[in-house]
């Protein structure tokens, strides 16, 4: 893997089949971040109402106990926006979405839970002494603008690199209707066919069809499908060893088709 600072992050595979990724700066972030803190104080706003209905109903006693929950309802709010969304919606949360962002693992691979958890935690330290103020040095100081919640998780914020549209969709199912099928046994097609296909997104399915375009000038496609193969049934929740290594090229196909049927319905 190697990167561009500032501006590229280069992925390489084992096959030398390159993927790229805008590595977004400090100006794009604070546009996200604008818009998801606005939606956030928005929701303490509302939590806040509430708990102040609450105590003017209850005792000033049991008001008290709803303060500290509702200081505690804050903190979630805060650190489950951005998880919640992140995992939801592939990395991005609204703001993201809003200016075509999201966060992904330093190996251009989707972020995990894990990863969304740590990395929003360490927010509360990015965000001291105010507004960002460590996050914004940190930012400055690396050269991918990373904040310490991105270098304590190994992830990094991207530009969104495909705009899915009914154009593009339609565009790119009519690409795969004229390329000549690959056909793999029976039984995995049968099994292809039951597989929750709906649970990809549009960055998964248009990586597995550059990879279909190009394993002819690949020295050993196999290999690679396997990989590409290996992280689309991990997405899906499926078992990889109920697939042959030798089945995978087919079954990758049989993927995109079906994924694109589904998507014409």
């Amino acid at each position: 893997m190697s990167s561009l600072p500032d501006e590229f992050l280069h992925i390489d595979t084992p096959e030398n089949v390159m993927f790229g990724y805008e590595v977004v700066g400090i100006g794009s972030r604070f546009m996200a971040a604008l818009i998801d803190s606005l939606l956030i104080i928005i929701l303490e706003l509302v939590a806040l109402f509430g708990m102040q209905l609450l105590f003017r109903i209850l005792s000033e006693e049991i008001g008290n106990v709803f303060l500290a929950i509702y200081l505690l309802l804050a903190f979630a709010i805060l650190g489950g926006y951005y998880t919640l969304f992140e995992m939801r919606w592939n990395g991005s949360s609204p703001g993201k979405r809003a200016v075509k962002l999201r966060v992904i693992r330093r190996d251009g691979t989707p972020i995990t839970l894990s990863e969304s958890i740590i990395r929003n935690l360490v927010r509360l330290v990015d965000f001291l002494p105010f507004a960002y103020g460590l996050g914004v040095i940190t930012m400055f100081a690396d050269g991918q603008a990373r904040r310490l919640g991105d270098l304590a998780a190994g992830t990094l914020v991207v530009r969104e690199q495909v705009e899915v549209t009914l154009a593009a969709l339609d565009k790119s199912s009519r690409m795969v209707q004229s390329r000549p099928s690959l056909r793999a046994s029976g039984e995995v097609e049968s099994l292809a066919e039951q597989w929750p296909v709906d649970r990809l997104s549009s960055e998964d399915v248009q990586l597995i069809m550059e990879f279909l375009e190009r394993q002819k000038s690949i020295g050993d496609p196999t290999t690679l499908a396997n990989q590409i193969l290996k992280r689309t049934l991990s997405k899906m929740g499926m078992a990889e060893e109920r697939v042959r290594p030798s089945q995978a090229i087919y079954v990758l196909d049989k993927l995109v088709r079906l994924y694109y049927e589904s998507s014409s319905e």
